[in-house]
């Protein structure tokens, strides 16, 4: 990759061009993650099949593209990031492809819940904070928010593609076409890739020029560094916090939005191209709301952006019942308000995850908090399906969801709060 280095010149740091790649695979992870949420009325049209059961494979994926968080950071500490993502990217183009054959929900449960949801958790958050921690000592806050902004900016590019491509030919094409997607990225990540800016014989952004030029290697099994790091942060207060508050923001966007908004406004008499034009519209809003969100987080006290960030998203929550009936006013303002802070929480629980735990750690610590995030998405997914089955309507799911963000705005205050010495008594 020595070729890639001279080409871009000595003025222009290496670490932008992995940014940019890193973006593409997950610019085509997250077109792939939303895709069910396309797919959901027309299977319910073919086949019959209810929202609880759909649900349920989205359940399946959303948990597993958590819970592998964790894994793939470490198996990328062991086996190397481009060897780690290349395997991923296969299951996940293969698996999408395959798609096109299934007729019975448990091949959906399979494939999309087990395959898609396995792989797509490797190419996810803990890609990310990977990346930023190798390659940047500065701008991490920026970096981490550029990368996350790429899920909005996936919805952005796919989701009223697919949607018209899944009203006027039908949800079979719509895989191929995300299938494509992400076999194009390959190639990519073969060719343009490095582990380690050691390998350029470069220092990370920012680091000072006298800093020696090294890389980490290690040789202990990925699971043991996995379950390793979980047994010592699971000690310590602030991994449950970040766990816990995560788990909210988890039910609070992908899982319950991001799975349900399209379904949501057919409900209301809209089709699934306005839905997924909504959708895209709060993505676009995102892009900014979260790359803003790096930049306040290099910059700001983390602990007060998430409680701004949860305590906003739970008024916008409560406030989509009413938003569907009001002319102007009502979706337009709900998409501005909401997506300005759809994954702004990103970039300062990565910064607070750093802060406590360190640069090694960090992303696999951070893989674990995601995992705890992708439980919620699956508890919100599964339990809204469940609770639109029973009662019709999504309005107790929404005033839930809502009500969850404010008590995670009072959790986040209590992250890495140093411990209070209590002052000497006078005798």
């Amino acid at each position: 990759m020595n070729w890639a280095a001279k080409l871009i010149g000595g003025r222009f740091h290496y670490g932008w061009l992995t940014v940019a790649v890193v973006f593409l695979v997950l610019l085509a992870a997250a077109g792939t993650r939303a895709t069910p949420s396309v797919m959901m009325v027309p299977l319910e049209h073919q086949f019959g099949w209810s929202r609880a059961t759909i649900s349920l494979a989205i359940s399946v994926n959303i948990a597993l593209y958590g819970l592998m968080g964790p894994f793939a950071a470490a198996a990328m500490q062991r086996f190397g990031v481009r060897p780690t993502l290349l395997a991923a990217l296969g299951t996940m183009a293969a698996g999408v492809a395959l798609s096109s054959l299934m007729s019975h929900p448990w091949q959906m449960v399979l494939i999309w819940g087990v395959m898609v949801g396995g792989s797509t958790g490797v190419a996810a958050l803990s890609l990310s904070a990977t990346v930023v921690t190798r390659w940047f000592t500065t701008r991490r806050g920026l970096v981490m928010g550029i990368l996350t902004a790429s899920s909005a900016t996936g919805q952005l590019v796919f989701l009223p593609m697919l949607a018209a491509i899944a009203e006027h030919y039908g949800w079979r094409q719509v895989v191929w076409v995300v299938a494509l997607a992400a076999a194009v990225v390959i190639p990519l990540v073969a060719f343009l890739l490095p582990e380690h800016p050691a390998d350029m014989k470069l220092r990370p952004y920012g680091e000072p020029h006298d800093a020696p030029v090294a890389a980490t290697v290690t040789k202990q099994n990925p699971l043991a560094i996995a379950f390793g790091t979980l047994a010592m942060a699971s000690k310590t207060r602030d991994f449950w916090l970040l766990f816990f508050s995560f788990f909210i923001c988890g039910a609070s966007t992908n899982g319950y939005v991001g799975t349900h908004l399209i379904a949501m406004c057919g409900d209301y008499g809209m089709t699934e191209v306005q839905g997924a034009s909504l959708l895209a519209a709060m993505g676009v809003f995102d892009l900014f709301g979260t790359t803003l969100s790096g930049w306040l987080s290099d910059r700001f006290n983390s602990r007060v952006l998430l409680f701004w960030y949860y305590g906003l998203r739970g008024l916008s929550l409560m406030y989509l019942p009413h938003a569907f009936g009001i002319d102007f006013f009502g979706l337009p303002l709900f998409a501005v308000f909401y997506g300005l802070d759809w994954i702004a929480t990103v970039p300062p629980t990565v910064r607070l995850a750093t802060d406590v735990y360190g640069k090694e750690s960090a992303p696999i610590v951070f893989g674990w908090v995601v995992a705890g995030h992708q439980l919620g998405a699956a508890f919100a997914a599964l339990g809204a399906g469940m609770l639109r089955a029973s009662l019709g309507t999504y309005t107790v799911a929404s005033m839930i969801s809502g009500g969850l963000c404010l008590v995670a705005a009072v959790i986040v205050l209590r992250i890495n709060r140093p411990a209070k010495v209590p002052e000497p008594q006078a005798i």
